[in-house]
């Protein structure tokens, strides 16, 4: 297989060479290409020596072989690590000023990019906007991993190690050799091969034997348990890992951190002996959350559902949980969750005020009053306050009533609204009779956000809707 691999001017360019010998030692063609600012680094010849061809790094080299050009379509994989912020936003608006991202845009290549910057510039909202865009081309952007950086500072940042990388690339093309078997075009290959096979885990529970996690397709056909406990209270999967609230054989808390198929398990570090609640995962970096009590409130106080955030990178093992505190409010959280696609965090305090704040605490807006948190989708959030359901635009604050439905597809007692990714919201509804005492049983619709309603599912009133 012909690789391509770029190289992005970073402090963690020394380790794109073992990402070469890795690719290298699996038999496979690489080809590297550097910007100039990548050499600074680590130089031409070390490239040379250890991918065994010749290392330029602009559109003006090589010009009888239009290098610009042949490169990227020769390629059957292109991987840049690490791809600076720089990078990135090059990538994203389609420049071509060099020959690393000229072979970007001629390329019909997987793509796969390995960020590796300050914390600071990742969370960034250029940053952050450059890799949704990339990702909604379909580019495959990793989540950079959390630890020690350049100098003192840590976070999230970290270049992954190369054997992930690798793995997470070679995987890449597997899948789109095995989605695109006996299509026509390469175009189609790489289509159908940026859409990765969809995996479930799901919990068991078996009474005297304990809670089991499963890992199965959307089938269910071939379901493997991958974690088992005596009792599991909660779970979440990251892109790389599933983590476990538990109570253990002495009946205590713990935070069990392991791999998706169950491997490598460790235990998180809580914040004492006490209750962990509200489990969530961010859907970017590998940080989760969760609120905490402690066993024992006595006179003294102590904690009392208290928001903790954390890291699962392995660098990050040790680490003690990060308490999110807002300035002048009431620490106790009733209900939160992570922004998708940003460093946010939306909490609904024990007396009933709703603020956003970052993922450190200190200062937050606020959004009102609100009864609970119903869900959120890019950067909108539907929240129940005194008055109704209403949706509110994260960005600015703004607010307006949670759209009704038109027709019968979607009738009876709202219960759950989930808003939808590209917009609309999955609604489930309490179905009667003209009682209003007996249940007929709970229906399930889509709304869209002009009011059209779809129905999805009716259930029997001797079952129940869990999730």
């Amino acid at each position: 297989m012909r690789v391509v691999l770029g190289v992005a001017g970073g402090i963690a360019a020394y380790k794109a060479v073992l990402l070469l010998r890795l690719l290298r030692e699996a038999g496979h063609e690489v080809r590297v290409v550097p910007t100039h600012a990548a050499l600074q680094f680590v130089g031409r010849p070390t490239w040379e020596a250890l991918s065994g061809q010749r290392v330029t790094t602009d559109v003006f080299e090589d010009v009888d072989e239009v290098a610009h050009v042949a490169i990227g379509q020769q390629a059957d994989l292109v991987v840049v690590a690490p791809a600076t912020a720089d990078l990135l936003a090059r990538a994203a608006t389609g420049r071509a000023d060099d020959l690393l991202t000229a072979t970007l845009l001629v390329t019909r290549a997987p793509v796969l990019l390995a960020p590796a910057m300050h914390t600071e510039m990742w969370q960034h909202p250029a940053t952050v906007a450059n890799v949704a865009t990339l990702r909604s081309r379909g580019v495959h952007v990793l989540e950079p991993a959390s630890g020690r950086l350049t100098g003192s500072d840590t976070g999230p940042g970290r270049l992954p190690e190369p054997e992930d990388i690798a793995s997470a690339a070679l995987a890449l093309v597997q899948g789109a050799a095995a989605a695109g078997a006996g299509a026509p075009t390469p175009a189609r290959t790489q289509d159908a091969g940026r859409t990765p096979a969809l995996d479930l885990h799901l919990l068991q529970r078996d009474g005297a034997l304990g809670d089991t996690i499963l890992r199965t397709d959307l089938s269910g056909d071939e379901a493997l348990p991958v974690f088992s406990a005596r009792q599991i209270e909660d779970y979440r999967a990251t892109a790389s890992h599933l983590v476990i609230s538990v109570r253990t054989e002495a009946d205590q808390a713990a935070l069990v951190v392991a791999g998706l198929g169950g491997g490598d398990t460790r235990a998180l570090p809580l914040p004492g002996s006490g209750y962990v609640t509200n489990l969530q995962a961010a859907d970017r970096g590998e940080t989760i959350g969760y609120t905490f009590s402690d066993a024992d409130l006595g006179e003294a106080g102590g904690l009392e559902s208290a928001l903790f955030t954390a890291s699962l990178a392995p660098g990050a093992a040790d680490a003690e949980p990060t308490p999110i505190v807002v300035e002048g409010a009431d620490p106790r959280v009733a209900e939160w969750r992570f922004v998708p696609d940003t460093d946010s965090i939306l909490l609904l305090g024990f007396d009933g005020l709703l603020m956003l704040t970052g993922s450190k605490g200190g200062a937050a807006t606020s959004l009102g009053s609100a009864l609970g948190i119903e869900g959120i989708a890019g950067s909108t959030a539907i929240v129940e306050r005194p008055e109704g359901m209403v949706v509110i635009d994260l960005t600015d604050g703004t607010d307006e009533p949670l759209v009704a439905p038109d027709g019968e597809d979607a009738s009876g007692t709202l219960r759950e609204v989930l808003p939808v990714a590209g917009g609309g919201t999955l609604r489930s509804y309490g179905l009667f009779d003209d009682s209003g005492l007996r249940s007929l049983g709970t229906s399930v619709a889509f709304v869209d956000a002009d009011s059209g309603a779809r129905a999805l599912a009716d259930i029997a009133p001797d079952d129940a809707l869990l999730q």
